[in-house]
């Protein structure tokens, strides 16, 4: 299929944008905001369990509250995109996004569990929103899915030559990759400048923002 046939938000430059955001938001909670993961709850339920078999109701909390705004953040995009409006509802959903962190970017580490809980609400948003590149199902926000399927479609091409299974390999690694840089910068980023460092998730969600124009 001719890459001028896929919509807006599954083009590589919107996907790219979204998940150098992505990798930065969970390297921003976890290192600036007690490595707490805004993005890939599996770790949350990890240390939630654990909390809850140590009688630590306190630090179970702090770990709860992530996973609540997470389910709370698909619900908010799935209203968005039932709920008719002059701007489309993907790009409504970056719209309070890109609210949303800035607002984070203000909030100090007296309160990182609210910062958090907005940082997981706008990722469940996101993966909500954004979940297939060229066709493919994929996550902005974490890589485990990302991992399966580019390894599936590399064991298909090597198989079968299939060169469509090929391409699916080289997006589902570049993905993994945009990942990875957008934590490294996410680290750096957090050395720098701080609890504001997530200004810069704001950044590039608003230049995926443009694009999603011709959606």
């Amino acid at each position: 299929m001719n890459q001028q046939t896929y919509p807006a938000s599954e083009r590589p430059l919107p996907v790219a944008l979204l998940t150098l955001s992505g990798g930065l938001q969970d390297a921003y909670t976890y290192l600036r905001r007690g490595r707490v993961f805004a993005n890939a709850q599996t770790g949350n339920v990890v240390f939630l369990g654990q909390s809850l078999f140590a009688g630590d109701w306190g630090q179970a909390a702090r770990y709860l509250l992530p996973l609540l705004a997470f389910a709370l953040g698909v619900a908010a995009a799935e209203f968005l995109r039932l709920r008719p409006s002059g701007l489309h509802w993907q790009r409504r959903v970056l719209l309070w996004e890109i609210l949303l962190l800035f607002l984070v970017g203000f909030i100090p580490h007296s309160l990182d569990q609210l910062a958090n809980a907005l940082v997981s609400f706008c990722c469940a948003m996101q993966v909500q929103a954004f979940r297939k590149v060229e066709g493919f199902a994929f996550a902005s926000t974490m890589c485990i899915g990302n991992l399966r399927g580019g390894v599936e479609s590399l064991c298909a091409f090597l198989r079968t030559g299939d060169l469509q299974e090929r391409r699916k390999t080289w997006l589902y690694f570049f993905v993994i990759l945009l990942f990875a840089l957008g934590a490294a910068g996410g680290s750096l980023a957090v050395e720098l400048l701080d609890l504001p460092a997530i200004w810069l998730s704001c950044a590039l969600l608003a230049l995926g923002f443009g694009p999603l124009a011709r959606s």
